[in-house]
């Protein structure tokens, strides 16, 4: 259920900001030219419209998905970071809770209805410019899966940040200390578009057919890191097995960015890397990943590219973590070494 609008103060570092009322600030005059938002440009957005909690005006709110894996060597957490160095106003959007409590995967999309109420928790409004940002630890990581998901779920007005670090360098404004809170308002429960994501069973299906006689010609792209994909390294969820699906070709998902500033690369440059790998814009492409996280880089790497129509490319939600785990070795569904046509 929906929490009724509740009126709240919020702190920052040393600050007390009030929910008082405030000025109403004009409509955003232009949408963002891209998916992906310098830093600067955001930062021009924040100025002209920020995140009130009185004006009904649409507004651009900074959303930090910030995420790290289960065994990260330093022990980051998400919120931690979140903590320690933020855009001013940004909410936090905790991929571990917002999912799919029923399924024993884990990050699987929510219900709508979760979704909404999420949203609303949040006080993102469905006419609001929502901004997502990773850590600047990581540069790009985890804030495509969540615009994933808000694309998924019709959310009209979707950007991600390139990104958080270079927002820092640039000497750009930020803030600490607590996670405060904020107006609740009420989401409308939205449908999801059930086009963007694949299941096991359509996965199942591409993999089992492939090097058979068939019309599907499905390509599939793992982001997982190569060791992983050829089954010589471990999996960093205990017992699971490594390896990949039959005919995926690994892209791993830092492949896509800039070794040195972790943004992503050009467009040129990423639709070099997908040639480089033998796929074929005219064939539909299927993302996956671990967990669907860093699948959903591939996805957005894949959109910059202009890399076949947004309507031929989905993510698998599930990804290798279901995978392993619901294939049995009869299947032969799990191949631990390069396949010839993946060797370049």
């Amino acid at each position: 259920m929906f929490r009724a609008p509740r009126l709240v103060l919020f702190r920052a570092g040393a600050e007390l900001f009030s929910s008082a009322p405030s000025l109403r600030f004009a409509p955003l005059q232009r949408s963002f030219s891209s998916y992906l938002v310098a830093p600067k440009e955001l930062s021009e957005a924040l100025k002209k419209n920020p995140p009130s909690p009185i004006s009904t005006d649409p507004r651009v709110i900074p959303l930090c998905a910030s995420w790290f894996m289960p065994n990260d060597p330093e022990g980051r957490t998400g919120i931690q970071v979140f903590r320690k160095q933020r855009i001013p106003k940004a909410r936090f959007f905790d991929l571990d809770k917002v999912i799919d409590r029923r399924s024993p995967y884990p990050h699987m999309l929510p219900s709508a209805k979760d979704f909404a109420a999420a949203m609303s928790e949040l006080g993102i409004r469905r006419e609001d410019t929502v901004v997502v940002y990773d850590s600047k630890e990581l540069g790009i990581f985890s804030a495509p899966r969540v615009g994933w998901t808000l694309k998924t779920f019709g959310h009209p007005k979707v950007h991600i940040l390139n990104n958080f670090r270079a927002w820092v360098e640039d000497g750009l404004p930020t803030e600490t200390g607590e996670m405060y809170s904020v107006e609740c308002c009420v989401y409308p429960i939205p449908d999801i578009d059930e086009t963007k994501v694949a299941s096991y069973d359509d996965v199942r299906k591409i993999a089992s057919d492939h090097n058979k006689e068939g019309p599907s010609g499905v390509q599939i792209i793992d982001a997982r890191s190569s060791g992983r994909f050829t089954g010589e390294a471990p999996e960093p969820r205990p017992g699971l097995s490594s390896g990949h699906m039959p005919g995926a070709v690994n892209i791993p998902f830092d492949a896509v960015l800039d070794p040195a500033t972790k943004k992503f690369l050009s467009a040129d440059k990423l639709r070099a890397i997908f040639e480089s790998k033998g796929l074929d814009t005219e064939k539909p492409i299927v993302s996956s990943c671990g967990t669907g996280v860093t699948a959903c880089v591939i996805e957005t790497a894949l959109g910059e590219a202009q890399f076949g129509p947004p309507e031929s490319r989905r993510v698998y939600d599930g990804s290798w973590t279901e995978w392993a785990q619901r294939v049995s070795p009869s299947d032969s569904l799990i191949k631990k070494t390069v396949d010839n046509e993946n060797k370049n």
